[in-house]
């Protein structure tokens, strides 16, 4: 067996700083199988915080190719991505192509492995928020249906698939659990205290999702909402300097209980998320990060991926609406769901995918 793992050869392909965070339990899981990696990140998301001190304080690999992509549109961000993964695959020659989520990388790297005949790995396979104006919704479909293995996080995702016929595909379907929840458990211990004023009691918000940030009703709608929050209890929003420019283009007033930051690091986010009392957005991770540190959550969306969270009772959808909003949070003030119930796995979800892929030669 040892033989047959080290002659595994894995292209992987990211390109976020969320993807790094994913990719590390699972990189470090192919390391001690003796699996050689090749990481590439494509730059879709340049992260000034992914510096030397990011890769080292974290004993995270830093990628082997740096495609340097975007501030592109979709189409042409997608396109070049292609073309470069494509040469990077002919140059490796690897047994498999691994992707992580939904990002234009996953599906540029999806597609570039199909054409060439290299099975697919999606790693958080079967997630649906069944918008179909959502790009990521696209990215993800695509992504399942060109896949081999789909290592799903929940039963939900399973059942995604299995309702959309993939049982009559050539794949494996296999619920790991979460990377993400992996992930939390090992940088936990790396978390930061930002360098920001910290009340002993508050709420972490964070706004960030295009169609909310473009749309000056939604946002007035969330900014109005939050200022009567906060009247109560002191809100931390890091928020983008893209955000705080639109901010300040709709001329929207906010009370001094509203803490806006610049944007914080993931080890600054994890410091926080163990302090806070409640969370607030309109992320798609940190909806699940928030359960993990056992938070409640209101979601700024009119949907979420995640909807064992809303059926446990640890996540309100509230939309934008500003009453709906607030009825949300006041609803979850008398909420007590059970944090104990087992959604994403113990933790081991990187150790079941390289399991699956060892036995699989």
């Amino acid at each position: 067996m040892n033989s047959l793992k080290s002659k595994l050869k894995i292209v992987t392909v990211v390109g976020a700083r969320p993807q790094f965070i994913k990719s590390t339990p699972v990189s470090r899981e192919f390391a001690k199988a003796s699996i050689k990696e090749i990481l590439v990140h494509t730059g879709q998301h340049f992260d000034k915080d992914m510096s030397a001190v990011f890769f080292n304080q974290m004993n995270i690999s830093k990628p082997d190719y740096f495609l340097d992509i975007n501030n592109l549109n979709h189409g042409a961000m997608t396109g070049r991505m292609l073309e470069k993964i494509e040469k990077i695959l002919l140059k490796e020659s690897p047994h498999y192509l691994l992707i992580y989520g939904d990002t234009n990388s996953t599906l540029a790297g999806a597609l570039a492995a199909s054409k060439m005949n290299i099975k697919i790995i999606h790693v958080e396979a079967g997630l649906r928020s069944f918008n179909m104006l959502m790009p990521e919704e696209i990215n993800r479909i695509v992504a399942d249906r060109l896949s081999y293995f789909l290592f799903c996080p929940t039963e939900t995702a399973v059942r995604n698939l299995e309702q959309e016929g993939f049982g009559n595909f050539n794949c494996s379907i296999i619920k790991s659990g979460d990377v993400m929840q992996d992930a939390a458990i090992m940088f936990e211990q790396y978390a930061q205290k930002p360098d920001i004023e910290i009340p002993e009691d508050f709420i972490l918000c964070t706004i960030h999702r295009q169609e909310n940030t473009d749309d000056g009703k939604r946002l007035k709608s969330i900014f109005k909402a939050l200022d009567t929050i906060s009247k109560k209890k002191k809100i931390i929003l890091p928020l983008h300097p893209r955000t705080q420019k639109k901010l300040s283009g709709y001329k929207l007033d906010y009370n001094k209980n509203i803490l806006i930051t610049p944007p914080v690091g993931y080890l600054h986010m994890l410091y926080l998320l163990k302090r806070c009392s409640l969370v607030i957005t309109d992320s798609g991770g940190l909806q699940k990060e928030a359960f993990f540190f056992k938070k409640l959550c209101i979601t700024l969306r009119d949907e979420t991926e995640w909807t064992e969270l809303v059926e446990g009772g640890f996540n309100f959808i509230s939309g934008t609406d500003y009453e709906e909003i607030l009825k949300s949070y006041n609803q979850l003030k008398a909420a007590n769901p059970d944090f104990k119930v087992n959604l994403y796995g113990i933790g081991n979800a990187s150790k079941i995918i390289v399991e699956m892929l060892t036995a699989s030669g």
